[in-house]
C-alpha cells in the first residue's frame, strides 16, 4: 500500500527542488516528476517526489482527512 501525503509548496529551490509543508513538518523534496509547481501549490508527495499536483479544494479536504485521523488516533 502506497500513501501519497497532500503538502504545499513553501519554497522552490535549484535543482527542481522544493521545500514543502504539512501540519507544521517541512521537507525538502524532488519535483523532477512534476515541473511547472509554483510557490503556494499543493501537491501530493510519495516517497520523496512530487507525483501529483491537486486543486486547492481538494487538497484542503484531503488535509482535513489527515486531521481527523490524527484526531482519531489521539495524535493531536
Amino acid at each position: 500500500m502506497c500513501v501519497a501525503v497532500p503538502m504545499k509548496v513553501e519554497e522552490l529551490r535549484p535543482g527542481q527542488r522544493a521545500v514543502v509543508s504539512f501540519n507544521g513538518v517541512s521537507r525538502e523534496i524532488s519535483l523532477r516528476l512534476l515541473p511547472g509547481c509554483r510557490k503556494g501549490d499543493y501537491i501530493l508527495l510519495h516517497a520523496g517526489y512530487a507525483i501529483e499536483k491537486l486543486d486547492p479544494h481538494a487538497a484542503e479536504a484531503g488535509l482535513r482527512d489527515f486531521a481527523a485521523m490524527r484526531r482519531e488516533l489521539g495524535l493531536e
